[in-house]
This record gives structure tokens, sequence and C-alpha cells, in this order.
């Protein structure tokens, strides 16, 4: 299965970015072929432009050649991971910022003849989360993880209801030992290996 793992820390020695190396463990111990983006690392930039915003309901929206570059790995991809910290009860905005400048009209939805909206990501088996937060599980259910809901709604509405979505989580993460989140590094390793 092909694994497209897109990650966004800025600290390349992060908790995060431990993550993402304990995710591709487990994927690769599976015999899965994993692409990991690191978007800090290749210096994404998340605002859409003029020229990108004129294209974005033509025959060419993504005319960026990096965009280019991640639409086409989308294409191939049966399984997406999304590994980041929650900043501000979301996604950082580079993470967001690849999502709507990549996920464009004609890689994630069109629209049919009657301007419906139609599911372009039917290929993707697999959406799966893998955030940290600062706060606590109880504060993130009251003002909401919109990050979370980006992915496991929004995303997989274009995908389609068949793909499966799941989703680790390691609260109140500031507060936490080693050992915990030595354990936590271990359950993403442990469960990716267990991708079919």
């Amino acid at each position: 299965m092909n694994v497209l793992i897109i990650h966004a820390h800025p600290v390349p020695e992060s908790f995060n970015h431990s993550l993402v190396a304990a995710a591709r463990r487990g994927f690769e111990s599976a015999g899965h072929t994993v692409t990991a983006l690191d978007l800090y690392a290749l210096d994404y930039r998340a605002e859409m432009n003029d020229d990108e915003w004129q294209a974005y309901e033509t025959d060419s929206p993504g005319r960026d050649p990096l965009v280019a570059e991640h639409v086409a790995l989308v294409r191939s991809s049966e399984a997406m991971v999304f590994i980041y910290p929650t900043w501000w009860s979301a996604m950082p905005a580079i993470m967001r910022g690849w999502l709507e400048r990549t996920m464009l009209l004609g890689v994630a939805f069109e629209f049919d003849e009657k301007r419906r909206l139609t599911p372009k990501l039917k290929h993707v088996k697999h959406l799966i989360g893998i955030s940290t937060h600062g706060s606590p599980w109880w504060y993130v259910k009251l003002i909401n993880d919109n990050g979370r809901r980006m992915i496991s709604r929004t995303l997989r509405f274009n995908a389609g209801l068949r793909t499966k979505v799941s989703w680790q989580v390691l609260y109140a993460m500031d507060r936490r030992s080693p050992a915990q989140r030595q354990k936590f590094l271990d359950q993403v390793e442990k469960k990716m290996s267990r991708l079919r």
C-alpha cells in the first residue's frame, strides 16, 4: 500500500518528528511504501496566491510545481496520514494551506453537470490523524478539535464513506513524562503496523 504522511512541525527535534519516525517504522514493517512530506523542511508556502485562485476552477489549477508533485502523490496514495501539533484548536497554518492548495477541484472533488459535488479521493482507503495537544482532553472536547473535524469529516467526504478514519492523540503532552511519551510512540508504531 502507498502511504503518504503529511506532517507539520518547525523543529526537527520535536516530539512530532518522533511520531513521524514511529509511524514510518510501523508502516514499513508491514511492507507498505511510505512517502513523508515535511512541510516546514520543504518551506511550503501556505497561502494561495492570486494566480492560483484565478486558476482554481480551470483545467489546470495546480500551477506551482511543488503542488503538482504533491497532487501526484495524493493520486497514488491509498492511505493519507496527518501528523501535527494542535495549536489554537486547529492544525498549523502550513498544513491548512497544504489542504487548500493541494485538495483542488479535479483532485479531491469535482462537480457534475448539475454542479453537485462528487468525491475524487475514492482510492484513499485510510485517513489517519496523529496529533498532540497541550490541553487536557476535556478542554479539547469543550472547545472542539477543528483539525480532527477537517480531516475526519470534510476530507473524508471527498474520499467516501467507506474510507476508514482513525485517530491517535496525546493530550496534555507538556505534562507527560518521558515514559508516557515513549508509550505513545510505541502505540503509534504498533497501530500503523496493523494497517491493511
